[in-house]
C-alpha cells in the first residue's frame, strides 16, 4: 500500500540483495487530478500491481484496485471522479487478421460509483483496443474522453478513427469518419477533431490535414518520407494551433500550425525535447530536454518557471523530474533521483509549503545499494567523440576492475545519467558497468544519429570496444575480464561482440536480442509494417530485405568465430523481437560446438513487465557472469 510517509528510507549495512533490483519497482507511476483533489498511484509489491487512490486534502486512502499481474501502463484523471486506466496485453485478436502483438485497452474507474468499466466495448463494428493514449477534454463542465480505435469498414478492413466517450454513461460514438492512412488525430479544446496526419507507407507520402470552418478536411502540407515523418503531438500555446514535431537540421523542432495552415518558426531546438501540456487547458506550456547531463525544463510562463525553480532547489544535487501537477500548480508530483540513495517519488504541496515522500522506487535499497555513476567521454577509432557512463561498485577503487559492457536498446535511444536498476544490480556484485551512447544513439542531434546509418555491427559495434580500450588505458578496468550484456538491440550487440569482435569479451549475454537480420527484417514487415522494416534496413546499411550484406553482420552466420560462453534469454510473449531469433542463435552455436545456454521465460514480454520473470532474468545473468567473469 502506498501512503504518504515521513521517512524515505533506512540505511543498510551491506549491498542490497538482487531481489531489490530485479523485482518490479514499488511505484511505477503517479498522477494528480487537474483540480489537485486526488492522487492515483500504480504500486507493486514486486510482482502484483495495485492502483492506489488517495485524497490529497487529508491524505485519506479512498480506494485500492488490485490489478494482479495486469500490465498497467498509464493513469490519467478526467476530473476528480474518473480515473482513466490504460493497460496492455500480449494477445491474438479473435476473428481478426492481425499479428500477435501488445494491444492496449482503456478503462474508466468511477469513484462515485466505485466501479470500473472497459471503454469501447459498446462501439459497434469496432475493436475494444486503442492505438494511442486517451485524450481528455472538459465539455460543458463534464469530463469527456477521446480514444483512437479501429473501425471495420464494409470491406472488412479496419481503419483508424476517433471515438468520443461520455463518462456519465461510458457510452461511445464515433467523433470522426475512419481513415485508412490516418496515424495521428488532434482534438480541440471544444471537443472537435481539428487536425489529422496521414502517412502512406508504400509511397512515403505524409500530409497534415486541418478541418476548415465548413467541416471539410484540407491538406496543409504534403511531404515525402521513408521514415521519421513529423508527428502531431497536441495543442499549441494558445490552445488553437496544432503542435507538430519534426526533424530539422540541428535537432528536433516543435512547430505550431495555425488553423488556416500557416507553419510557425521552431519553438524549441534541442537534441531531444518533450512537450509539456497544461493538465486543464491541454495547451503547450513548455518542454523538457536532457542537454548533456542537465535536465532542462523550459516554461513559457515565468510563473511556471519560478515554481519549477523553487521545487528543484529543495533537492540540491539530485535529478528532479516533473511527473504530474494540478492546473494551478499547487500540487506537484516529482521523481527525485538521488546519486547516493536512489529514486523516490514525492508530493509537493505549495499551499502548505510542505513536501512528503510517497515512497522509494526500490524498497530496501539502502544507501549502500547505490553505486556511483560518472560520465565519460572518449574518441572512437575514427575520431568521433563518444559519451557514456561508468558505474563503479560502491566503495571500490576504480582500478583494474572486472567490466560489464551494457549497451542500450533501440538503437535510436540513449543511456542517461542517474539510477539504472540493471546496471546498479551488476555493480552491486562488484562489476564496473560501461554504458556507451554509440553513434546512432538518439538525443545527440541528427548528425550523430545519422552517423549510425549503415554502421549496425560495424562502427556502432566498435564504439563499444573502443570504450573498453579507453577504460583499460586509464587503468580503471581489467581488459582481460570484460563481458558484454544487453537487451533488444543491446542483445544483438552482445552477440556481435562475441562473433564480430570476439577478442574483446570473455562472455556474452543476450536478452531478447537479434541474431539473424534477414529473418528479422522479413518478420518486421509482416508483423510491424513496411515503415518498421525501413527503419531497421537503414541502420543495417542494406538495400532491401534480400540484401546479402546482412549476413555479414548477423551473429548466427558467424557462430564458428565464438570463443566465449554465451547465455541467451528470451520471453515467449515478445512481440518486438521474436523468440525465433534466440532459437536460431542457439541452434547455430550448438552446431558449431560452442558453449550456449538458452533460457525461455514464460508469459514475458519485451519489456520484462512481470516481476517474477524479471527477477529470474537478473538472477540468471548474474550467476552466468560470476561463473564466467570472476571478480578475482
Amino acid at each position: 500500500m502506498v501512503l504518504i510517509a515521513a521517512a524515505l528510507w533506512a540505511s543498510a549495512a551491506s549491498a542490497a540483495p538482487l531481489e531489490v533490483y530485479g523485482r518490479l519497482p514499488n511505484i511505477e507511476a503517479a498522477a494528480v487530478s487537474p483540480g489537485g483533489e486526488m492522487l492515483g498511484v500504480i504500486s507493486t509489491d514486486g510482482e502484483q500491481r495495485k492502483i492506489v487512490i488517495q485524497r490529497l486534502s487529508d491524505n485519506k486512502l479512498i480506494q485500492v484496485l488490485n490489478a494482479g499481474t495486469t500490465k498497467v501502463r498509464d493513469l490519467a484523471w478526467a476530473g476528480p471522479d474518473h480515473l482513466i486506466i490504460t493497460t496492455s496485453k500480449t494477445s491474438i485478436l479473435e476473428n481478426v487478421e492481425a499479428p500477435r502483438d501488445e494491444y492496449m485497452m482503456a478503462f474508466d474507474f468511477n469513484l462515485a460509483l466505485g466501479k470500473i468499466k472497459p471503454l469501447l466495448e459498446d462501439a459497434d463494428g469496432s475493436l475494444n483496443v486503442i492505438v494511442d493514449q486517451p485524450v481528455i477534454r472538459t465539455l460543458k463542465g463534464k469530463p469527456t474522453v477521446f480514444l483512437q480505435g479501429i473501425h471495420f469498414m464494409p470491406s472488412g478492413a479496419g481503419a483508424p478513427t476517433v471515438y468520443r466517450v461520455e463518462l456519465d454513461t461510458d457510452r461511445s460514438k464515433q467523433a470522426e469518419d475512419p481513415s485508412f492512412y490516418a496515424n495521428d488525430w488532434l482534438v480541440g479544446q471544444d471537443g472537435e477533431v481539428v487536425a489529422q496526419t496521414q502517412y502512406q507507407v508504400k509511397s512515403g507520402r505524409w500530409s497534415l490535414k486541418l478541418k476548415a470552418p465548413d467541416g471539410a478536411w484540407r491538406e496543409s502540407r504534403v511531404m515525402q518520407f521513408e521514415s521519421g515523418y513529423p508527428v502531431l503531438l497536441g495543442l499549441g500555446r494558445d490552445g488553437r494551433t496544432a503542435l507538430v514535431q519534426e526533424y530539422v537540421e540541428g535537432g528536433l523542432a516543435l512547430r505550431e500550425v495555425t488553423p488556416d495552415g500557416a507553419w510557425g518558426e521552431p519553438l524549441a531546438l534541442q537534441d531531444d525535447d518533450t512537450p509539456i501540456f497544461d493538465p486543464e487547458r491541454h495547451n503547450l506550456i513548455g518542454y523538457y530536454a536532457l542537454v548533456g547531463e542537465e535536465d532542462r525544463y523550459t516554461f513559457f510562463d515565468p510563473r511556471d518557471q519560478q515554481v519549477w525553480k523553487v521545487i528543484t532547489s529543495a533537492y540540491p544535487g539530485q535529478r528532479v523530474h516533473l511527473v504530474s501537477w494540478s492546473g494551478d500548480r499547487m500540487k506537484v508530483v516529482v521523481l527525485v533521483d538521488s546519486p547516493t540513495e536512489g529514486p523516490a517519488y514525492a508530493v509537493v504541496n505549495r499551499t502548505t509549503h510542505q513536501a512528503a515522500w510517497l515512497g522509494t522506487v526500490y524498497d530496501n535499497l539502502g544507501a549502500d545499494g547505490v553505486s556511483p555513476v560518472r560520465p565519460i567521454r572518449f574518441k572512437a577509432r575514427d575520431g568521433l567523440e563518444i559519451t557514456g557512463y561508468l558505474t563503479i561498485p560502491r566503495g571500490a577503487e576504480a582500478k583494474n576492475l572486472p567490466l560489464v559492457v551494457f549497451p542500450h536498446g533501440g538503437p535510436a535511444a540513449r543511456d542517461e545519467p542517474g539510477f539504472d536498476w540493471w546496471a546498479q544490480a551488476m555493480a552491486s556484485r562488484g562489476y564496473a558497468v560501461l554504458q556507451v551512447n554509440f553513434r546512432g544513439s538518439d538525443g545527440f542531434g541528427p548528425k550523430f544519429l545519422q552517423a549510425g546509418y549503415g554502421e549496425w555491427g560495424r562502427k556502432m559495434q566498435t564504439d563499444l570496444s573502443d570504450g573498453v580500450r579507453f577504460l583499460a588505458g586509464e587503468g580503471s578496468i581489467d581488459p582481460k575480464r570484460a563481458c558484454i550484456v544487453g537487451a533488444s538491440y543491446g542483445g544483438y550487440a552482445a552477440l556481435a561482440g562475441a562473433t564480430l569482435d570476439a577478442d574483446v569479451y570473455r562472455c556474452a549475454v543476450s536478452v531478447a536480442g537479434l541474431s539473424d537480420l534477414k529473418k528479422f527484417v522479413v518478420w518486421s514487415k509482416t508483423n510491424k509494417g513496411l515503415g518498421a522494416q525501413r527503419y531497421w534496413i537503414r541502420f543495417m546499411g542494406a538495400e532491401n530485405a534480400k540484401d546479402p550484406s546482412m549476413a555479414e553482420i548477423s551473429p548466427a552466420e558467424h557462430a564458428d568465430r565464438v570463443k566465449a560462453p554465451i547465455l541467451l534469454i528470451h520471453g515467449k510473449d515478445d512481440t518486438v523481437v521474436p523468440l525465433e531469433q534466440s532459437r536460431v542463435m542457439a541452434d547455430a552455436l550448438k552446431a558449431a560446438g560452442k558453449r550456449v545456454d538458452l533460457v525461455v521465460l514464460d508469459s514475458t514480454d519485451h519489456w520484462l513487465t512481470r516481476g517474477e520473470t524479471r527477477l529470474a532474468m537478473l538472477q540468471t545473468v548474474m550467476a552466468f557472469l560470476e561463473k564466467n567473469n570472476p571478480l578475482h
